[in-house]
């Protein structure tokens, strides 16, 4: 049985008990604590700090001072304990960086005005790639790209993240728009001896009311920095929706076929004469699906880390750290759309559907009223007899991650330093099971999305959602999906100090990269279950789901296999129903083989009688692509397979400069060259190959191994400032001029041999046979740029009045200027956090803002390939009181406005698809030993 997720509030039992409880501990056991303090005789300013806010903020910035390149900082502040539930939400408080969110929690990054494709994360310094599924296909539901989802691990689990927004010959190539490193913590971090940490939390949702259970361990022993362990892990458990409005964007049926719907039966005839004609003049846009939903997941998160540090010898250090992660969800989604059966795309009128179905759905629609707007889309219908569709959909996915990075540091003079490592990690996604569940109902619905589109709200008149008499049996459908990513990598660098001011340092590194997965898909018209399924009764086999829009009836999965004797399936049933699988797609697998070295000058000296440091360097690489991939033509039909290769060489120019003009005051500049990449998808040797039937002209496609990575040239100039223990002022800007953007190019009347697809795809074909057209994705001449600036603050108020002086705050705002084909980035973007900290309590309140962002663009006003998201505004907390040095209770609140997520399609920015995720607090404690 589904869990139901209805409107009201969230009930007061649980959500008071975890307030109340910690508002009681901070106003009845701080005045006990500092009292314990002052009766053994130790001024309440001895207590030691059990993760420090303002300290993490101080330990950040003077990594961030003391580096070269420009970088941000965001550091633990203590042993499992970072500063936000959430890596990508972290990252978001930083200048310059923005992230979209999956279920309420942050997912991916957006840096320096380029999409989460261009950002680079790297796991202990070695490279690596991870990608979850979206809930939504208007999210790029499964992206098999170069981006990162920062929700699979815990951030229990990192004592360290950094932002590096500049690039040096020293750093491996790649991530254009930066590179995000992340750092697991080591032994001989934290000092001799043992040490650890255990927190444990527990949470709820003011929708799902779910308990959200979140633990984690960390301990640390080292003996005399000779030899050390370290362990962490973490575990979370919790449940998400999402639920709201949404559509399939739009479809424009022609006039014959409006023409050809009333002749069939659709009436028109309450609509005055004006909506009679233009209903049928064939101008008019109407909402695609006009859904309610819910997209509701159980996941499961549980990563563990191990490092291990031997230093054999006081000018040798090895290092072996590990880490395992695994995301799984079990997701159920929910909506109640309209699907016509005897009509055109998924519009809220219908004709008479045949007599396989109930009387109820033999019966064409009413339109009783219609409005449009000036771009001729319908804002609003009010149909009587439309046909709906109720979509159960259930998945599991399965997300696991594996990492072993050898890491060696060698002293081996006084001036000279080696260190190195070797890697291996493996990245898989795999879905089981991902099955539909489809009815039928007959019913009225009023539509209206507001006179300017971009709103919605759903009546439906006349007629219950949730009686069984109303609904007919559908069909199932199955699907199943395995994607898997390998990384190898090692890295060799050697520095030598030439003088007291300069450092040589020179280096090569390999690296391999694979990826391959496969799609599969068992529609209904294959698998034999509309047969047997199709018109029947459904009163024994749903229940009621409610959300905050509606309550309709759904699937019920066990009571449906059971009586129609059905299963997740893939092949034929065992009692012979369904043919065999013909939709398999995505078929392909692609290696990327790179090697790559750089020789780089480092200095640190004086200029004009200020400290001057900075490096100078150049990084070549080469890389060689290979990928194999099927050649499908009608009904997706296997018809070969190609294999192509490509490779591409360069170098990369950069240099790197800070100067001290005073020991707070500091400038900063970088010009530097980096590339970046083509996405996975446009070097994927897949493809297609048709021949017409009647012409015989052969059309094909395929994808691009040899295309040119992205390539930029950047300057960066940068002011800072810094002050008392936390206190940070910066000013920056920045430029990037990038080319070989990717476009598509189609070839005609070329011969097959040059199209890099098997001839033999063509029954009859040859080497020379004349292919009419061929598509392929290459890159494109032209100079795009990018101009942003970063403004950032944070200051400690300890000039004010005690208790004021315990007061802080951190801020920053982007703004970027981007080229229109460039998409996935705000405008405008702000954080801001305040907070207030003493040696027994501390609380805070974060905001996150960006404005509208597209994640497509085109010149046509009613195009859906316009598309992107309105913006928003986060507001998150969180408190902690020390009960003792080593016992800490702690509350956070997540999404405390409930804020909307909201995508819009064409210029108009017309609703696509608009949902929340609820506020969800979570209490807990954490001790230190």
């Amino acid at each position: 049985m589904t869990n139901r997720y209805p409107a009201q509030a969230m009930r007061p039992s649980f959500k008071s008990f975890l307030l109340a409880t910690v508002a009681a501990v901070i106003a009845g056991t701080t005045p006990r604590a500092a009292f314990a303090q002052e009766a053994s005789g130790n001024p309440a300013e001895e207590i030691i700090v059990i993760g420090s806010y303002a300290k993490s903020l101080g330990d950040a910035r003077n990594i961030k001072k003391d580096s070269v390149i420009q970088k941000d900082v965001i550091v633990a502040e203590d042993m499992a304990k970072f500063p936000e539930l959430n890596l990508a939400e972290s990252l978001q408080r930083l200048p310059g960086v923005q992230i979209t969110r999956e279920g309420g929690e942050g997912r991916r990054i957006s840096l320096r005005g380029l999409g989460s494709d261009f950002a680079r994360v790297q796991l202990n310094g070695m490279e690596v790639l991870g990608n979850v599924d979206s809930a939504q296909d208007s999210r790029g539901q499964r992206t098999r790209d170069r981006a990162f989802d920062f929700n699979i691990f815990a951030s229990e689990l990192f004592s360290r993240v950094e932002v590096e927004k500049t690039f040096q010959a020293a750093q491996n190539e790649g991530g254009m728009a930066g590179t995000v490193g992340l750092f697991t913590g080591k032994p001989f971090d934290y000092g001799l001896g043992g040490k650890g940490a255990i927190s444990a939390k527990l949470g709820t949702n003011q929708y799902t009311k779910d308990a959200q259970p979140r633990i984690a361990a960390m301990y640390s022993q080292n003996w005399d920095n000779r030899f050390g362990v370290a362990l962490s892990v973490a575990y979370g458990r919790r449940e998400t929706t999402e639920q709201g409005h949404n559509t399939y964007n739009y479809v424009n049926p022609s006039a014959s076929t409006l023409q050809g719907l009333v002749a069939n039966g659709l009436d028109i005839s309450h609509l005055t004469s004006a909506q009679q004609a233009k209903f049928l003049s064939g101008d008019l846009y109407f909402a695609d699906g006009n859904r309610i939903s819910s997209w509701n997941a159980k996941m499961e998160r549980l990563g563990l880390t191990g490092a291990v540090q031997w230093q054999p010898a006081d000018n040798l250090l090895l290092t072996l750290d590990a880490l395992y992660g695994q995301f799984t969800t079990h997701r159920d989604e929910l909506h109640l759309a309209t699907r016509p059966l005897a009509s055109t795309g998924s519009v809220a009128f219908d004709t008479a559907a045949g007599s396989v179905w109930p009387a109820i759905f033999r019966t064409s629609s009413v339109i009783n009223d219609l409005e449009w707007d000036d771009s001729n889309y319908a804002t609003m219908t009010d149909v009587t007899g439309t046909t709906f569709g109720s979509e159960h959909r259930r998945s599991l996915n399965k997300n696991r991650f594996y990492q072993g990075v050898l890491t060696g540091k060698w002293d081996a003079s006084d001036r000279l330093t080696i260190d190195a490592h070797v890697g291996f990690e493996k990245s898989t996604y795999k879905t089981p099971y991902d099955d539909k569940f489809y009815m039928r109902a007959k019913g009225n619905l009023i539509a209206n999305y507001g006179p300017d589109g971009q709103s919605a709200s759903f009546e439906y008149p006349g007629w219950d959602p949730t009686d069984p008499a109303n609904y007919a049996m559908d069909s199932f459908y199955y699907r199943s999906f395995n994607n898997e990513s390998e990384l190898r990598e090692g890295t060799l660098n050697l520095h030598y100090e030439m003088t007291d001011a300069l450092t040589l340092r020179a280096g090569g590194a390999y690296h391999r990269f694979k990826q391959d997965g496969i799609d599969l898909f068992y529609d209904d018209n294959v698998n034999g279950t509309r047969s047997k399924t199709r018109g029947t009764a459904v009163g024994d086999i749903t229940s009621v789901f409610s959300n905050s829009f509606g309550s309709w009836l759904i699937g019920d999965y066990a009571a449906g296999f059971a009586k129609y004797h059905e299963y997740h399936r893939l092949e034929p049933n065992i009692d012979g129903t369904g043919g065999a699988l013909q939709d398999i797609e995505n078929v392909y697998t692609t290696t990327e083989e790179t090697v790559s070295g750089y020789l780089q000058l480092d200095w640190d000296s004086e200029l004009f009688g200020s400290r001057f440091r900075g490096n100078l360097g150049l990084r070549g690489y080469h890389t060689d692509t290979h990928s194999t991939g099927w050649i499908q033509g009608d009904s997706y039909a296997y018809l070969g397979t190609t294999d192509v290769s490509g490779s591409y060489s360069g170098v990369l120019p950069a240099m790197n400069a800070v100067l001290e003009m005073t020991p707070e005051l500091l400038l900063r500049f970088a010009a530097t060259q980096n590339l970046n990449r083509p996405g996975i998808g446009s070097i994927a040797a897949k493809g297609s190959a048709f021949q017409d039937s009647d012409s015989g002209e052969i059309t094909a496609s395929r994808g691009n191994p040899n295309l040119k990575p992205y390539k930029d040239t950047t300057l960066d100039l940068s002011v800072e400032y810094y002050f008392g223990k936390v206190g940070l002022l910066s000013a920056s800007v920045f430029h990037k001029w990038i080319k070989n953007f990717i476009g598509s190019q189609t070839l005609e009347n070329i011969p097959f041999s040059e199209t890099g697809v098997p001839y033999t795809t063509i029954p009859g074909a040859t080497a020379d046979t004349i292919v009419k057209e061929f598509d392929m994705p290459v890159n494109v001449p032209g100079t795009k740029s990018v101009t942003g600036v970063e403004l950032a603050a944070q200051a400690q108020f300890s000039f004010l009045p005690k208790p004021f002086d315990d007061l802080g705050v951190v801020a920053n705002f982007t703004y970027v200027d981007a080229d229109k084909a460039i998409t996935g980035i705000s405008k405008t973007s702000y954080n801001a956090t305040l907070y207030y900290e003493n040696e027994l309590w501390g609380l805070r309140g974060s905001l996150s803002h960006r404005t509208r962002w597209y994640t497509g663009r085109s010149d046509d006003v009613m195009s859906a390939s316009t598309r992107g998201f309105e913006g928003s505004t986060y507001l998150d907390a969180a408190a902690f009181v020390n009960l003792t040095e080593q016992l800490q209770l702690t509350l956070n609140a997540i999404n405390l406005t409930n804020q909307k997520d909201t995508q819009f399609w064409g210029q108009n920015r017309y609703l696509y698809n608009q949902t929340q995720s609820g506020t969800t607090y979570m209490a807990g404690v954490g001790y230190k030993f």
